[in-house]
């Protein structure tokens, strides 16, 4: 079963640490009953979580992404409520959920995981169709990255034209499009049949030793040709480097509708679905989230392969955190909200 859990004022407070003289974005944040009421709630984010990492299995990846919405959860709506962080802004939508009716999914071959995840696909694309279709900004939370598919989709959806996508990934995930899972979202974002989601494809720090050689063919001289921008993590090694290479991967984005990704594998040893021991430093994640805020065409912010364990669930709810209330923050800020 895949489902729109909403959520609730009840389920908020038990998440929140209430200290006399203070109060948390969990007093404050909105709440709506249901997606029908979205366009009536007042807030201009929408927060919500996508529990699964049934993506990531199918592409051979390490589970635990369907872990970081509860990680986040606890650590967000305990942020203090004051200058710079005011809960009327946000609506907690709440999350959705997968229980497939698989007993073992790890016993189970990855093609056979498609037809679930095409279902998450359809869920994910409905629910941010439905808040864009509102005039409100999707910040997604967990899950594979699988689920920017769904959420292209969906924006597509709303707004009736392709958009574009920077990508902070050590991977371009445009894998090969045999069946679905998380390496190759943004392939079936260009293959659609009537006309492609996605009108340009940046991604950021990419690394050298995991990106498959076809996959660079199609980029140089084949069907991604002059569609896919790429800003390799070996040619910005220093992080003054990584400041200049991103004014210039921000100077080349057009007025197009952007949808902001942040894979965790990119953050160095960042607790996530494919932990690499070298990337980006979280504050220069930071950094690139608080710039792409004040863009106008900024559409979405989407969050994912983060794997929490009990041992550092709490620093990566923390950092979750961090990375969504700057984002909010700054687009606040330039945007007269």
């Amino acid at each position: 079963m895949i489902q729109l859990h909403i959520a609730t004022r009840d389920h908020i407070r038990t998440r929140t640490f209430v200290r006399e003289g203070e109060t948390k974005l969990g007093e404050t944040v909105q709440i709506c009953d249901s997606l029908d009421d979205m366009a009536t709630t007042l807030g201009t984010f929408v927060v919500f979580g996508i529990c699964e990492d049934i993506g990531v299995q199918a592409n051979y990846g390490k589970a635990g992404a369907r872990k970081a919405w509860d990680s986040f959860l606890t650590s967000f709506v305990n942020v203090q409520e004051n200058t710079f962080n005011k809960g009327a802004d946000i609506i907690l939508l709440g999350h959705i959920s997968v229980s497939p009716d698989i007993k073992d999914i790890a016993q189970e071959p990855a093609d056979s995981l498609e037809t679930i995840v095409n279902r998450i696909d359809s869920k994910v694309a409905a629910v941010v169709q439905r808040i864009i279709e509102s005039g409100k900004i999707p910040v997604i939370i967990g899950g594979g990255h699988n689920n920017a598919y769904g959420i292209i989709k969906g924006a597509v959806g709303a707004l009736k034209k392709p958009i574009d996508v920077i990508n902070f990934d050590a991977h371009t995930d445009l894998r090969s499009t045999d069946y679905r899972n998380s390496g190759n979202g943004f392939s079936y974002a260009f293959m659609q049949e009537k006309y492609a989601y996605l009108n340009h494809y940046t991604v950021f720090g990419l690394h050298k030793n995991y990106t498959p050689q076809y996959i660079l063919e199609a980029i140089e001289t084949g069907s991604y040709k002059n569609k896919v921008s790429l800003f390799l993590m070996e040619d910005m090694l220093l992080e003054a480097a990584q400041v200049i290479q991103f004014t210039k991967a921000k100077s080349t984005l057009s007025k197009n509708n952007l949808g902001i990704e942040v894979d965790c594998d990119s953050i160095a040893n960042f607790s996530s679905s494919a932990q690499s021991p070298t990337g980006f430093s979280l504050e220069i994640t930071r950094y690139y989230l608080n710039e792409l805020a004040q863009l106008s065409q900024a559409t979405y912010l989407h969050i994912c392969e983060a794997s929490p364990s009990k041992k550092n669930k709490k620093q990566i709810g923390k950092a979750l955190t961090y990375l969504v209330t700057d984002f909010i923050r700054n687009y606040r800020e330039h945007h007269s909200i």
